[in-house]
């Protein structure tokens, strides 16, 4: 039974830190519909239209949701324990900026300032998602 274990035994172990290829993360997408974000607000300041207005939430929540989801990925998928390690405020600052973009702040508000909040914590993420590639 030894013998048939080690002649099945894997030769080779190999690990990766994503599940797919580096390439398909990117933080860049949860900024450009955060940017979506914060635009609607701005417009929905400038419009007093009720039916624009109310469009205008309509689409802002989606986006946001859509913020959620990009972060989420990044948060579960990419980083990894060893990341986690190097950057002991990932945790906390993943866990703001999906409030952030959540119904206690953005998706929540139509005031621009709480865009621009979310928006701030997105790059602070990817300024530390970026510091990770180069060290792959």
């Amino acid at each position: 039974m030894r013998l048939l274990s080690r002649i099945l035994a894997p030769r080779l172990e190999v690990t990766a830190h994503c599940d797919l290829p580096c390439g398909v993360y990117d933080p860049a997408q949860a900024r450009i519909e955060a940017e979506s974000v914060k635009a609607i607000q701005e417009k929905f300041q400038s419009n007093e239209d009720p039916e624009f207005r109310q469009r205008a939430i309509e689409i802002k929540e989606q986006r946001c949701e859509l913020v959620k989801h990009h972060l989420w990925v990044l948060w579960t998928d990419y980083f990894k324990p060893p990341h986690f390690e190097k950057y002991p405020e990932l945790h906390e600052l993943f866990n703001r900026a999906t409030k952030a973009a959540g119904a206690g702040g953005a998706k929540g508000s139509t005031d621009p300032k709480t865009g621009a909040e979310l928006l701030d914590y997105i790059e602070q993420i990817s300024t530390i998602f970026w510091e990770t590639k180069k060290a792959a």
